[in-house]
């Protein structure tokens, strides 16, 4: 069961419950997450994904950390163990239940074992939460004022209401985490220090706030700016004055997000763009246009060597969206121009291009090829590089024995993401680079497993069971003309209204997630063919109207030599005989269960699977 079935189904608890039992960070990723669960999503091969992350978003407005409804949020924390009718009731044994790290709650604080936690963003957030509920002592050091890392200081507040991000946090530390706000990790108070005061093991999830420079003539000159620092110094609450004319270099959402907000009271929208909207997002320069555009720049440009086909986050679903609000509050892209030059006497004045050939080389390498023939000049009165980010690591010290690798993050071993110190665990930025939230909240609670095991000896395994249950196809059913509906988005305050810190997208109605969430196409849910019963009727392909099923005689069917074989001992057929084969094309399959209906014999049949997490 997801969280789309569950909210088609009116059952909008259970689906905040399956949403946040695995991520204690599910109320920031409904709202910032780059979705890759909608890239992979079935719905995607019949025609648009599912709107999974605004799903989430609904759910977690309702019952999660950011609503008046704690009650529900506390029974994420209830005893699972309990087996009264009334503890079933209140759903403390649902299988989603959040404490399924631990056998009991009243483990948290029980453990002696001192862990510290460097850096409050997703990944150190996701690790502290697993490990209080493993019962040990957490501590997260944080070298800002504020919590969150890179969520309060790298993602504008129209996009991540810094209350979310204050109540997650809250709610994590009410299981006993110890935060320490403006405690930086440093030479002098490092790793040693921290072990002589009793931690026993470390977690490294520092963000990649340092920018990355660009070696062009003129990079060095007053108004060039890297985006990280752009959007730090504005999260903090610090002004920066752009000026009017601001070229963006990068491609991504970060970029794009600065500029929108920097350029606010001063946006128009545009009537033409040089591109249409395709996808582009969770890349830096996309999120410094935007925050440009939102604080007093009246003209922004946002430049990327790579073709729109190319650009790292142009695949994703949710890109598509992001690049469509910035393009209705005026951004300007030109894509495939490499800088050349930044002009101007003392302070930035302008900026020239040269046409990009290629990006990547025969063989998929970055290996920009330039035509000098072709060129673009902009006026410019400041210049914010967003060509990447990376782990700041001058706390490390030799005597730590921590190894960096040639990319310049923390060398890990990738299963258990440990370092080469002992007891020094690192993920998120710090190990990977820079991650979409989601995936440095699972480095966080696959580093917590880990840290368990190097602390107790024993692992906290989760062992993971598949439970498959039958459908009987006079109960199965799906949403009326649930075929034919299509994506919509969530929700958009008007371009025109978009001020301030105003929350650009808007949490979807009850109608609205109703409508999307019975697009689902219940990827846990499959047609299963027993050949023993079947009888060769072709009713089941007759009914099917996606034409999915095709019987077919065997030597039509270009099959391995291997397969075949199997396929004959299995079935003890005789060679002599003709043999008939049921071919399913599941990319266009709807999974209505008409096959299933109208099958006399139950050789296709409609059954459930779900995976039961259990720990060792």
């Amino acid at each position: 069961m997801n969280e789309a079935d569950s909210i088609a189904e009116g059952r909008f608890e259970d689906a905040f419950l399956i949403a946040r039992a695995p991520n204690p960070l599910a109320s920031v990723c409904g709202r910032i997450c780059s979705a890759p669960c909608e890239d992979a999503c079935r719905r995607a091969w019949v025609d648009e994904a599912v709107t999974i992350r605004p799903l989430k978003r609904f759910v977690t407005e309702q019952f999660g950390a950011e609503s008046a409804r704690p009650d529900f949020f506390k029974l994420l924390m209830s005893d699972p163990q309990q087996t009264s009718d009334a503890a079933d009731d209140a759903g403390c044994r649902r299988l989603w239940h959040v404490d399924q790290l631990s056998r009991d709650t009243s483990l948290a604080g029980t453990r002696s074992q001192r862990v510290a936690v460097i850096g409050s963003g997703p990944a150190g957030l996701g690790c502290a939460h697993d490990l209080a509920l493993m019962g040990f002592d957490v501590t997260v050091f944080e070298a800002l004022p504020e919590l969150g890392g890179m969520l309060r200081y790298g993602i504008p507040e129209y996009r991540l209401p810094r209350g979310v991000i204050d109540r997650e946090v809250a709610a994590i530390e009410k299981l006993g985490v110890t935060f320490l706000t403006n405690k930086p990790i440093t030479s002098e108070y490092g790793l040693r220090e921290l072990r002589a005061e009793g931690y026993e093991a470390f977690f490294l999830s520092v963000g990649a706030m340092r920018g990355r420079d660009l070696r062009i003539e003129g990079s060095d000159k007053d108004g060039v700016v890297k985006a990280v620092d752009y959007l730090l110094n504005l999260n903090r609450g610090y002004r920066v004055d752009l000026g009017e004319r601001v070229v963006i270099i990068g491609g991504g959402s970060v970029a794009l997000d600065a500029a929108r907000t920097a350029v606010r009271e001063f946006y128009q929208p545009m009537d033409e763009i040089e591109l249409t909207a395709k996808a582009v997002a969770n890349q830096p320069a996309m999120d410094a246009a935007r925050g440009a555009l939102r604080g007093g720049a009246s003209e922004v440009h946002v430049i990327s060597l790579e073709s729109l086909d190319e650009l790292p986050a142009a695949q994703t679903v949710q890109g598509k969206d992001e690049l469509d609000e910035a393009l209705e509050e005026g951004i300007q892209l030109h894509l495939g121009w490499g800088p050349k030059k930044i002009t101007g006497n003392g302070g930035v004045e302008g900026i020239e291009f040269v046409g990009v050939e290629r990006v990547f080389d025969d063989e998929g390498r970055f290996n920009p090829l330039f035509d000098d023939s072709r060129t673009l000049a902009l006026d410019a009165d400041s210049v914010i590089l967003a060509i990447g980010q990376q782990p700041d690591f001058s706390f490390l010290s030799d005597e730590d024995g921590i190894e960096l690798s040639p990319t310049g993050t923390v060398k890990i071993d990738p299963e258990t993401l440990a370092t080469t110190a002992d007891g020094v665990f690192a993920g998120g930025d710090a190990a990977f680079g820079p991650r979409i939230a989601i995936e440095a909240v699972a480095n966080g609670k696959q580093a917590a497993r880990s840290i368990h095991e190097y602390l107790t000896g024993s692992p906290a395994a989760i062992r993971m069971q598949v439970e498959i249950e039958k459908i009987p196809a006079d109960v199965y059913w799906m949403p009326e003309a649930y075929e034919k509906k299509m994506r919509r988005s969530a929700p958009t305050v008007s371009a025109g209204r978009r001020t301030g810190i105003t929350e650009v997208e808007e949490v979807m109605s009850p109608e609205q997630a109703l409508n999307q969430a019975e697009r689902c196409l219940s990827c846990h849910v499959d047609t299963i063919y027993d050949p023993h019963r079947c009888v060769l009727c072709n009713r089941c392909a007759d009914v099917c109207p996606e034409k999915c099923l095709t019987f077919v005689p065997l030597e039509q069917v270009d099959m391995p030599t291997e397969q075949l074989e199997v396929a004959l001992e299995t079935y003890g057929h005789d060679r002599n005989r003709p043999m008939t084969v049921l071919l399913k094309d599941d990319t266009v399959c709807i999974r209505c269960g008409l096959c299933a209906a109208r099958c006399p014999t139950e050789a296709m049949t409609m059954e459930r699977f779900n995976f039961i997490e259990s720990t060792g």
